[in-house]
C-alpha cells in the first residue's frame, strides 16, 4: 500500500489576529491521521499582535509560504486592507504563494485577499456584520453575505467564527472523502457537515435555552432519511405546532425543514456514492429520494455534476492523492478535484 504524501497547510498569522480562527486549522487537520502536516507563520517570523489581551508567538516567516499546499489566513486587523493600504510586508508575503495552491480566507481575513486584488471578479462571503463595508470599499468582488462558506476552486472565503470550521471540515472531505471528515468532525466534537449555501445567523435571536428546541425531531429524522418524512411528523416528535417548528426550526438551522432534508439526503448520497458500488437507484431508495432521476436532479443542483461523475471523479483524485511525487500520474497537493465549485445558496 502507498503511503500519504500530507498536505502541507500554513497558516499565516496578520497583525490583530482573533486566536479562536488562528486555531481552527490546527484543531480540525490536526486530527486527520497525519493527512496533514500544520504549519504556522507570520510575515517576518516575530510575535504578531492578536485581538485579545497577549501576543501570539510563531517560529517561521512567510519564506514557508512557498511550500504550501494550502494556504489559510485567519482574521484579523482589517482597518488597513479597508483603507486601501494593506501593509507591503503583506503584500510581498502573499506573492510568495506558489501557483497552484489553495488560498483560504476565514472570517473577514476576505478583506486582506480582496486589498490585494485576489478576489477580483470572484464570489466570496465574509461576516455579515461588515458585509456594506466591503461593498464600498471592494465593489467589483461578488459578494454573497448570506453563506457559510463559498468554495472558488482555488480560493476559498467562509463567514464568521465557526463557518470558518465549516470550510476546513469542507477541504477534508474534498481531499479524502466523507469518512476521513466525519472522523475528524467527531473528534472535534462539530457538526459533520453544514452546506456552504446555508445562511448565516444574521441577527436572529437565540432560543432561550429553557425553550423546546427542533434537534430532537432533526436526530430522530437523521435515523429515517429512507422514509417520506413529512412536516407533521417532525413537529410531533418536537412536540410543537405545524407553524411554531417551522419558525423555529428555520431560527435553529438556518434553512426550511423541507431544504434540511433534501441537504442531509443529498449528503448521505455522496457518502455512498465514494464508499460503495451501489446503484444509482439504490443509493436514491436508501437515502430517501423516490428515483433515482430525483436523486440526480438534487445532486446536480447541489454540486453540479451527475452521481456517476461525482462517483468517477471522488475515486480519481482519491488514487491521485495516494500517488508519491516522484511516481507517474502524480497530482499536486494543492490541485483541486474536478468537481465544481458549490458556492451557490441553497434556497
Amino acid at each position: 500500500m502507498v503511503s500519504l504524501t500530507p498536505h502541507r497547510v500554513v497558516v499565516l498569522a496578520l497583525d490583530g489576529v482573533y486566536p479562536f480562527e488562528l486555531g481552527i486549522p490546527n484543531r480540525v487537520f490536526g486530527v486527520a491521521d497525519g493527512r496533514y502536516e500544520i504549519l504556522t507563520c507570520s510575515v517576518d517570523g516575530f510575535p504578531v499582535r492578536s485581538q485579545a489581551d497577549f501576543g501570539i508567538a510563531v517560529g517561521r516567516d512567510a519564506a514557508v509560504l512557498e511550500t504550501a499546499d494550502t494556504v489559510v489566513i485567519p482574521p484579523c486587523d482589517i482597518a488597513p486592507y479597508l483603507a486601501g493600504e494593506p501593509p507591503r510586508s503583506v503584500t510581498d508575503a502573499l506573492t510568495r504563494i506558489r501557483p497552484g495552491a489553495r488560498i483560504v480566507s476565514l472570517c473577514s481575513a476576505a478583506a486582506v485577499l480582496a486589498a490585494t486584488g485576489m478576489l477580483a471578479g470572484r464570489p466570496a462571503t465574509t461576516h455579515w456584520s461588515v458585509t456594506d463595508q466591503f461593498r464600498r470599499v471592494f465593489p467589483e468582488l461578488r459578494l454573497d453575505p448570506n453563506v457559510l462558506w463559498v468554495d472558488d476552486g482555488d480560493v476559498l472565503t467562509s463567514a464568521g467564527a465557526t463557518a470558518g470550521i465549516d470550510l476546513c471540515l469542507h477541504l477534508v472531505r474534498a481531499d479524502y472523502g466523507s469518512e476521513v471528515a466525519n472522523m475528524v468532525a467527531r473528534r472535534c466534537v462539530v457538526a459533520p457537515w453544514r452546506d456552504g449555501g446555508q445562511a448565516q445567523f444574521i441577527e436572529q435571536p437565540i432560543p432561550p435555552t429553557t425553550s423546546t428546541g427542533t434537534a430532537t425531531a432533526r436526530q430522530w429524522a437523521l435515523a429515517r432519511l429512507h422514509l417520506p418524512l413529512t412536516l407533521a411528523e417532525l413537529a410531533e416528535q418536537a412536540r410543537m405546532s405545524h407553524r411554531t417548528f417551522a419558525r423555529r426550526f428555520r431560527d435553529e438551522v438556518g434553512v426550511s425543514p423541507g431544504r434540511w432534508l433534501i441537504q442531509q439526503r443529498v449528503f448521505q448520497a455522496r457518502e455512498l456514492l465514494e464508499s460503495t458500488d451501489l446503484p444509482i437507484d439504490r443509493i436514491a431508495s436508501e437515502v430517501g429520494f423516490a428515483t433515482g432521476t430525483s436523486l440526480r436532479q438534487h445532486l446536480h443542483e447541489a454540486i453540479g455534476v451527475s452521481p456517476i461523475a461525482y462517483r468517477r471523479n471522488f475515486r480519481q483524485a482519491r488514487r491521485d492523492k495516494l500517488l508519491r511525487p516522484a511516481e507517474p500520474g502524480y497530482v499536486p497537493a494543492g490541485r483541486r478535484p474536478s468537481e465544481p465549485s458549490n458556492c451557490s445558496p441553497q434556497r
